[in-house]
Parts: structure tokens; C-alpha cells; sequence
């Protein structure tokens, strides 16, 4: 400067957080002054006459004269300090819920209320309707997204307020309940960036899929979406036709709300059956159901969970994204979004009192917990509700099928937020693509390269106390499932052992505590990764603060430390009201955090040469459940139709003898194995019969590599008693490793075979 003083320039890779306080630059963690922002917020000047700063080694961001990370504002480890970014939200330069440059026009359609029949509603019939917000001038093919609402009544009477959930078409003096409608606000969002958004009627599937279906309505509402997305394939073909030469059936994504969810997931896995898919890029389940637990591979995912959910109050759409994280290798980002404050229904306008035409109401009760009742400090309102939900929906679609990697953080981990999400608190849980990361330990299992040692409890869990075989460590000894959402039994497979994770506890007696991990030939440079991560949750038994330390150690023994508390919040109870049922809370849900670590901030190790990795306890007293250590680096990748094989359980019919045996079942496969598959059989499922030649038990069934197909043998208990009656039990197929589900029920018919 020309009066002899100095301009330091710090440069930012993405723009500050938005504030009250002002921006002050550090150097060597001397505050030199307050900054001047550049208009894109992306630099900060400050000039100064301080002669110090002429030898700077480090500059940083300051408020309110403290370094965030400094021995002022936070602990730090003696071999590593770190910047605790964890700890604050990102504020993102754009916001996906802010309307674009379109107008939106409405194309609605109606085909009936009996317009198709659908096998999977037993060949009953349902409604072609959609609600469609096209972008008003778009030039060519544009991005189409499919919203499918969830379970609610069908039918109502506008003079009684009645609900009629049992006819359709509508009984007489009934109206249909335009649930379809109910997401205007996120649609006409998606609508104004140029996407074609198509809100489709389910309703009769929702009068029938109690009494007329296998799955809860999985199966009808997936072929639904299908039976939509080839109507509107056809008019983009049809000279003449509003939606003609608009819509890129290359490029969809799909959204489903409560069982939407699920039918949403099996829309993808029917759409990867046929010989020429749509490609179906992405798929967003919103609050919802899991009863059967199948897995979605190599299609990019977000799962978003409410709180405060008092319909799926046991967040199992949690299973979406823990049981396709290795199921398949694939290359696609999954996350799954915890939002605090939010309930089930107000998602949906038509679900939401006092937006709605029709009846509806708050599914969180009681109305006076403190936590999520109607009038608690935490909970957020409907219109709240709906501006988050739109924020990471519309965000969730522009990310993967527009390509715009500027809400990547809202999705992969790192806290991202923008203004529309108000205040709504939302913690996360993500997996980069596969071409991204280095999966150290996942944790599931003993594996060679991972030791645990000197743990009061060090051991691999899965499931509640009640659902664990005999000798195997459960994860909770909660009777509550809404608590604990990893380890939700499914409806249709409640016995299935899966989610495991690493489970520790410790105490002031313990031994030099420690889980270990070796990194193997050509595994310690992870330089050209971003951040070392992890999953990690308090403990439900611990009692005060937990925490933990992870030490990366290189080839000359040096290392780094960093305490999961200085950088997350993950281990951090969520909060839990007074409310009880059975004498039991809903809520202080357990539920894993993904941690960042970012690798720039291991000063002091080489990362170049990591040689191992250990966690250590950092309070003296506590527990934590671990899970999937690894190094990774941001993305979304690319996804499409899987092309893994998909297994089918066909249906089949037995004498039931006269004591023990076994019946045969054959399983289906769609294609020649490249390796040996699991997948895991439930006997005597919901909905079967309960005389008993059926034992209720889960198995697995190995499927050798090179099959085309395998059988299966489910314990049989026969007799001498004579029954008047066959007797039919439902068989479950879940949770499948190196294949997918396709056809996941069947009946098992047991013939009597005593003579009367």
C-alpha cells in the first residue's frame, strides 16, 4: 500500500455463513480487524499498518476476536488442531427453493377413476390422475419428476366431514381427497427451474391395499408409477399433445411420501426389470415405509426423516439407505436427513389442518410434549415444515439430475443450509460413490485389519433385545423401535440380522480401550481424498458427556488427534420429552451422524503414508455405536437402472406329512450370477396363517456363484390331526447382498394329508 501498510486477502472456497456478527481476518491467530466481504463472498480484505503481518504463515476467519479452533473457543488435540466446522452450518450461495427463471402452466390430467388395474392390487382398479407443472417456454426435453403421496383416506363427505376409506370409486355422497395436490409448493419450485414435475392420484390404492395386497400396497403403487410414466412417454411422442417433444424420459427422478416411499423404491426396481428403462436418475423417499426391506443400488438416493413423525414414528425408511450401502458396489452418493421438528403429514398441504379441503390433522400427539407437541419451541410449523421439505427435495432433484454441485453439501455430510430452511435443525448421514472412497472398516463384522480390545462391551450388533438369535449381541434393549430407527424390525421381515454395527462401552476400569484399524498395501496415501469419516451415535445406556478421539498414525510414527466433540455434534443426545407411552418415550432417538474429518486439518501426520487408525475414548465413562470408517471425497455419480440380478420367490404347495420335514421352495433369478448372493427368508410372515405347520424364523440362503436360479428349504411341521382346510403362510425374501429383490413374497400352501 502506498502509505507503507499492508492488504491481507484471505480467499474462500465456498461463501461464509450468513451472520450478525462481522467477518474479521487472523493472522498467525492474531485478530488484525474487521473484513470487507467481496460481492460474491468468496474474499475478505482487510488492510492494516500492523507490520507483523508481513511474515504471515497462517490466515483465517475470525468472529468476535476468536478463532474458531483456538484454545479461546474450543478443545483441541496437542498433536492435531482442527477448525471445528462440524459445529456450524454452511451457508450455501444458492437456494433451491427460490423460484427460476419460468413461468409454470399447468397440464393436468384425468383418466378415470377406473382408468387401470393394477396386479398388484389384485387386479383391481385405480386412477390414472396427475397433477403437471411444466415450465412455461422451456426450450427441448426437460428433467421429469414423479411425486407419489402416501396413505391417506380416500374419500370424504364435504357436508359431514366424513372419511371413507373402504370404496373406490368413492361410495355415494363421497368425494375423492385430492391428496395428489398437496405439494404445490415444492413442485412449482422444481417447475420454474425447468423440470416437469407430475404429482399422480393413488387413492385407489389406498382403499384396497389392507385387504387386496401381499406388501402393504408396495407392488400396486411401484407398477402406478410405471402405468404414469408410460402415458406420459407416449404424449411425449404424440404431435399435437401439450407435453409433446417436452419431456427427457432419460432424466427422471421420483419422490414418494409414507408408503409412497416404498412404492417409489419398487418403481425403480420394476423400471430396472424392463428390456429399455426409463432413466430414472434419482429417487427421494420422504418419510417413509419399509415393510419388506429390499435394497436400491446404483441409484442415487436421499432419504428424508422427520422427528417428529407420529404416523412412521420408527423412521424404518431408515433401512433404504443402511441395507443398500454394501448390498451392491455401486458408484452413487445416499444420504439419509434427520429433520428436526417435523412431523409426518405437514409434507403434504392436504394433509396439513387448516390448509387442507378435506379433513386432516397433526399426526404428532400429544399436542402438549415438549419436544413435538403443536405448541413446543422445537417444533417447526406447517409452513416451516413445507419450506425445508422443499428446500432438500428440489435441492435433492436439481443435484443429481440438473448438476448442480452446489447442494452437494446439503446431501453429502458436510451441514450445508440455506436461508428458505428457516430455522429447521437437519443432521445427516452419507455415502460418496464407490470411485470416491476408501472403505477402511465398515464395521458390520471381525474383520482382519480391525481389532477391539480393552471395552467393557466391544462387540458387533444388530436389531432390538427380543430379535437377536441366540448367543449375538443386540443393539438395544429398548422395547420402544421408534428410539432406535437402524434396528426397526420390519413388518414383513422382523427377524432379519441386519444393520450391524460396532458396539462399545467403557468405564473408568477399562483397560487401555481401543478399536484398531491396520490400512493395508497401497492404502495409506489418502491424500487425494477429502475427509476421513465415519458414523457414529451416543449410546443410549451412557450417562453424561461422551466422547471419543481418532488418531491417524503414518509411517514414522507421527500422528494427529482429533475428539469427534470438537469437530460434530454426533454424539450429542437428540432431545427426549416427558410423553411416554407404556411408560416408554418415542423420542431421544439413537440414530448415527455421519463425522467429516477434513484431511487438510491432520497436521502433523504424513497422509501420504497413514499406517493405522484408532479410536479411543475421550471421556471417561461412556458408549458410542460405530460404523463405516472410510475416505472420501464429495459426489453424486451417475445413476440408472441397476443391472444387478434380480431373485423372485415363486409360490408353492406341500403335503405336510406326518412330523419334521422340510418344503422346497425355488427362488428365481433374472440372470447368471458373477458371484455368490445372499438374501434373507422370513417363514410365517404377517399376514400367514397361525396354525403352526410354519415356524415364524428367519434364515439366509447362499446363492452360489454362476446360478440361475436356487431353492430354498423352509422347516415343515407336519401331523396327524386331521384339518378340513389347507392353510397358506407368507415366505419374505429381504435384505439382499450381490442381487435385488424382484418378486419378494409368496404363499407356501401346506395340504393336509391325514385321512379323516
Amino acid at each position: 500500500m502506498p502509505d507503507g501498510g499492508s492488504r491481507v486477502t484471505l480467499r474462500l472456497d465456498e461463501p461464509l455463513p450468513v451472520r450478525d456478527a462481522a467477518p474479521e481476518l487472523a493472522v498467525d491467530g492474531h485478530v488484525i480487524g474487521a473484513a470487507q466481504e467481496s460481492p460474491d463472498g468468496l474474499s475478505l480484505v482487510v488492510e492494516t499498518t500492523d507490520p507483523g503481518v508481513a511474515g504471515a504463515k497462517r490466515v483465517e476467519v475470525a468472529w468476535n476476536g476468536v478463532v474458531p479452533g483456538s484454545a479461546a473457543s474450543t478443545r483441541r488435540s496437542a498433536a492435531a488442531p482442527i477448525t471445528p466446522k462440524g459445529l456450524q452450518k454452511k451457508q450455501l450461495y444458492t437456494d433451491p427453493a427460490q423460484p427460476g427463471p419460468y413461468q409454470v402452466e399447468r397440464l393436468d390430467y384425468d383418466l378415470g377413476d377406473t382408468a387401470t388395474t393394477l396386479s398388484g392390487l389384485s387386479d383391481l382398479p385405480a386412477e390414472i390422475r396427475g397433477a403437471v407443472y411444466a415450465p412455461t417456454g422451456a426450450k427441448g426435453p426437460r428433467p421429469v419428476v414423479i411425486f407419489l403421496h402416501g396413505r391417506h383416506s380416500a374419500c370424504y363427505n364435504p357436508t359431514t366431514r366424513g372419511t371413507n376409506n373402504t370404496n373406490w370409486p368413492c361410495a355415494t355422497g363421497f368425494i375423492s381427497i385430492d391428496s395428489y395436490l398437496g405439494y404445490t409448493e415444492t413442485a412449482e419450485a422444481l417447475a420454474t427451474h425447468g423440470y416437469v414435475v407430475v404429482s399422480i392420484s393413488a387413492n385407489g390404492i389406498n382403499a384396497k391395499d389392507a385387504s387386496f395386497t401381499d406388501d402393504n400396497g408396495a407392488l400396486a403403487r411401484g407398477q402406478l408409477v410405471m402405468d404414469n410414466l408410460d402415458l406420459l412417454a407416449n404424449w411425449n411422442k404424440t404431435k399435437g399433445h401439450p407435453l409433446s417433444g417436452r419431456l427427457d424420459m432419460s432424466n427422471v427422478g421420483l419422490m414418494g411420501h409414507s408408503r409412497g416411499g416404498e412404492g417409489v423404491v419398487e418403481a425403480a426396481l420394476l423400471n430396472a426389470e424392463r428390456k429399455h428403462p426409463y432413466g430414472i436418475r434419482a429417487v427421494l423417499p420422504l418419510a417413509p415405509v419399509d415393510f419388506g426391506r429390499p435394497t436400491l443400488p446404483d441409484v442415487p438416493m436421499a432419504v428424508l426423516l422427520p422427528y417428529c413423525d407420529g404416523d412412521v414414528s420408527n423412521q424404518q425408511g431408515q433401512h433404504f439407505y443402511d441395507d443398500t450401502r454394501y448390498s451392491v458396489p455401486d458408484d452413487v452418493l445416499r444420504s439419509s436427513l434427520m429433520i428436526m421438528g417435523a412431523n409426518h403429514n405437514f409434507f403434504n398441504t392436504e394433509w396439513t389442518p387448516g390448509v387442507s379441503i378435506a379433513p386432516s390433522n397433526d399426526d404428532w400427539s400429544p399436542a402438549s410434549d415438549e419436544v413435538c407437541g403443536s405448541a413446543a419451541p422445537t417444533r417447526l410449523t406447517s409452513a416451516e415444515q413445507r419450506a425445508v421439505g422443499t428446500v432438500y427435495m428440489a435441492g435433492f432433484f436439481r443435484l443429481v439430475q440438473g448438476g448442480e454441485t452446489e447442494f452437494l453439501p446439503l446431501f453429502d455430510g458436510r451441514n450445508g443450509t440455506v436461508p428458505s430452511a428457516g430455522r429447521a435443525e437437519v443432521h445427516a448421514q452419507a455415502q460418496q460413490p464407490g470411485s470416491r472412497r476408501l472403505d477402511l472398516a465398515p464395521l458390520e463384522s471381525p474383520a482382519a485389519n480391525v481389532s477391539v480390545t480393552g471395552f467393557d462391551l466391544g462387540a458387533y450388533c444388530y436389531s432390538v433385545a427380543a430379535r437377536v438369535r441366540p448367543g449375538d449381541t443386540p443393539c438395544s434393549a429398548t422395547t420402544a423401535t421408534s428410539k432406535v430407527p437402524h434396528w426397526t424390525p420390519a413388518t414383513f421381515a422382523p427377524a432379519v440380522p441386519i444393520s450391524p454395527v460396532l458396539r462399545l462401552q467403557w468405564s473408568e476400569s477399562s483397560t487401555a480401550p481401543e478399536v484398531r484399524v491396520a490400512f493395508g498395501p497401497g492404502e495409506g496415501n489418502v491424500k487425494k481424498y477429502d475427509a476421513l469419516t465415519f458414523r457414529v451415535a451416543r449410546d443410549e445406556s451412557a450417562v453424561g458427556d461422551v466422547d471419543l478421539a481418532v488418531t491417524l498414525v503414518d509411517k514414522k510414527g507421527a500422528s494427529a488427534t482429533v475428539r469427534v466433540g470438537d469437530v460434530s455434534p454426533a454424539l450429542t443426545p437428540f432431545p427426549v420429552s416427558t410423553n411416554t407411552s407404556n411408560g416408554i418415550s418415542r423420542l431421544g432417538k439413537t440414530w448415527l451422524r455421519t463425522v467429516r474429518l477434513p484431511v487438510s486439518s491432520l497436521s502433523g501426520v504424513d497422509v501420504t503414508s497413514v499406517r493405522s487408525l484408532t479410536v479411543r475414548p475421550a471421556s471417561s465413562t461412556g458408549g458410542a455405536y460405530l460404523s463405516d470408517i472410510a475416505f472420501d471425497s464429495p459426489g453424486v455419480g451417475r445413476g440408472g437402472a441397476t443391472s444387478a440380478v434380480q431373485v423372485s420367490i415363486d409360490d408353492a404347495t406341500v403335503a405336510e406329512g406326518d412330523g419334521p420335514g422340510t418344503a422346497t421352495m425355488r427362488l428365481a433369478l433374472s440372470g447368471k450370477l458373477k458371484a455368490a448372493a445372499t438374501v434373507q427368508v422370513q417363514t410365517a410372515a404377517s399376514g400367514s396363517s397361525s396354525a403352526g405347520q410354519v415356524p415364524a424364523q428367519s434364515f439366509p440362503v447362499t446363492i452360489s456363484k454362476g446360478a440361475t436360479g436356487a431353492t430354498i428349504q423352509v422347516p415343515l411341521v407336519g401331523n396327524t390331526i386331521v384339518n378340513t382346510a389347507s392353510l397358506r403362510y407368507k415366505i419374505t425374501i429381504s435384505a439382499p447382498v450381490g442381487v435385488v429383490i424382484g418378486d419378494g413374497f409368496a404363499w407356501l400352501t401346506v395340504l393336509d394329508d391325514d385321512p379323516a
